[in-house]
């Protein structure tokens, strides 16, 4: 019984001695493969080292090509230097020299070369007021050049413009002494176009904005005096009625024709033997510059015109 006791014991033990020498053996290769893979990674770091140092060693390689030619290039300015500097000693003392001797005969000559300045000099002072007078009559001149052109072209554009006014009253004329009555007319009219807010009388289209008209009736006979209608028609030179928001639209008799018109303002008037009319009339738009005409008319005729342009 105590042997067999004892060999169990033996037997546990072997089997501790062998589970322990199998761990051991376990340890040890887990080791060693982080031993070889330490080794690898250390393989390669070398390698990798090698390599950085072969980079390193051309580079040095070519650093070092560069020094030496740096250097030699550095030679060979710094002789280039020391031949200019000698150059430049040469040239200072060829200078020294030729002050010295410019400076001898200044001393010998002082007299004669201040007088050659001072003449110099004034011819100078004449020669920069003989260029500004020449300026100043050079631009005097362009100036009138520029001014008659001008005025060349404006009055041959007022002879346009009047030769166009004329023809468009003689125009006129003859229109209405075909088609107003004999003893029952306008005459004595008076067109002013004013600007937006105020009384100031303007002939350019882009700032009119209103048109006041006046006109004389003198000597009407008994027959066409009374309570009349009276109606304001502008248009262009086309005879086109301008623009109207609100058109007052009528019909009159021309010479026994009936006539439709297109006003722009109309009131009732007591027509009496003389009397002034005027018409006040807001523009609803701007008007374009050109010719227009102002026509008055009643239920009975045509009473006048006239014409006028804006700028």
């Amino acid at each position: 019984m105590k042997t067999r006791t004892i060999l169990g014991i033996l037997a546990l033990l072997l089997f501790f001695f062998l589970l322990g020498t199998a761990y051991w053996g376990y340890g040890l290769k887990t080791e060693k493969e982080e031993l070889v893979s330490e080794k690898q990674r250390l393989t390669d770091e070398l390698g990798a080292i090698e390599i950085l140092k072969s980079d390193l060693e051309a580079e040095v390689d070519s650093l070092e090509s560069a020094y030496f030619s740096l250097a030699d290039e550095n030679e060979s300015l710094q002789e280039s230097l020391n031949s200019e500097k000698a150059r430049v000693r040469r040239r200072d003392q060829r200078i020294k020299s030729i002050s010295n001797a410019l400076a001898k005969e200044q001393t010998d000559n002082g007299t004669e070369i201040n007088d050659l300045r001072s003449q110099i000099q004034g011819l100078l002072a004449s020669k920069t007021a003989l260029e500004s007078s020449i300026f100043s009559l050079r631009s005097e001149n362009d100036s009138l050049r520029n001014a008659t052109v001008g005025l060349t072209k404006d009055l041959g554009k007022a002879r346009e413009d009047n030769l166009a006014m004329a023809n468009l009253n003689r125009s006129m004329e003859g229109e209405l002494d075909r088609l107003t009555l004999a003893n029952f007319k306008a005459s004595a009219f008076n067109v002013e176009f004013l600007k937006r807010n105020n009384k100031k009388v303007t002939s350019k289209s882009r700032r009119a904005r209103r048109v006041k008209v006046s006109f004389d009736l003198t000597s009407v006979p008994q027959e066409y005096q009374g309570v009349r209608p009276v109606y304001l028609v502008i248009t262009d030179e086309k005879a086109t009625p301008i623009r109207l928001q609100e058109p007052i639209s009528a019909q009159v008799v021309v010479n026994g024709q009936t006539q439709d018109i297109m006003a722009a303002e109309a009131k009732e008037v007591n027509v009496q033997k003389s009397q002034r009319i005027s018409f006040t009339h807001e523009l609803d738009e701007k008007l374009s510059a050109g010719y227009y005409r102002i026509s008055v008319y009643t239920d009975i005729g045509l009473l006048g015109a006239t014409n006028f342009r804006l700028r």
